[in-house]
């Protein structure tokens, strides 16, 4: 009596379709931290270079940067008519992607500080008593996220002492 081969092919598909190996999702480029190092300086080029990523973000897919932002959380994004509103979320944009590598404590202070250059780019277009308020309320800026920023990186519950 002959059996049909029909179940017993179909039987070896799916036994082959299970030991196969998944297709591995694209690795990250071996170049994401120093991507990001040069994006999250204290200096013009810095912020240029940031600036021109983020218009053409679908470029950077592959390093699965986070650019989400809420510009300047709940202070004004434009104080006193200063356009604050890029600095910030280019502040956002180094503290979320230094905690997702798990090195926001070493970075901190610096991506405070390179807010603090971006928003004096901004007051730089001013001139008197405009650029002094503008000066005033980018220190004020600084200040709050150096003092109330997100200070630390998430840590394991520690399980309480016997």
């Amino acid at each position: 009596m002959r059996r049909s081969l029909l179940p017993l092919l179909a039987q070896v598909a799916a036994l082959l379709a299970l030991a196969a190996p998944a297709s591995a999702a694209p690795a990250v480029p071996a170049d994401k931290p120093q991507v990001l190092s040069r994006w999250t300086r204290t200096d013009g080029a810095s912020q240029q270079a940031w600036l021109a990523a983020r218009a053409h973000r679908a470029d950077w897919a592959a390093y699965g940067f986070d650019w989400s932002t809420d510009y300047c959380t709940s202070s004004p994004d434009n104080p006193f008519g200063f356009p604050f509103k890029e600095a910030c979320a280019r502040h956002d944009f180094g503290y979320r992607n230094y905690r997702a590598a798990g090195a926001f404590q070493a970075n901190k202070s610096r991506l405070d500080e390179a807010f603090h250059a971006d928003l004096e780019r901004v007051c730089a277009r001013y001139a008197g008593g405009r650029k002094a308020s503008c000066e005033g309320t980018a220190w004020t800026y600084y200040q709050a996220v150096r003092a109330f920023g997100a200070s630390a990186e998430p840590v394991p519950a520690q399980p309480p002492a016997p």
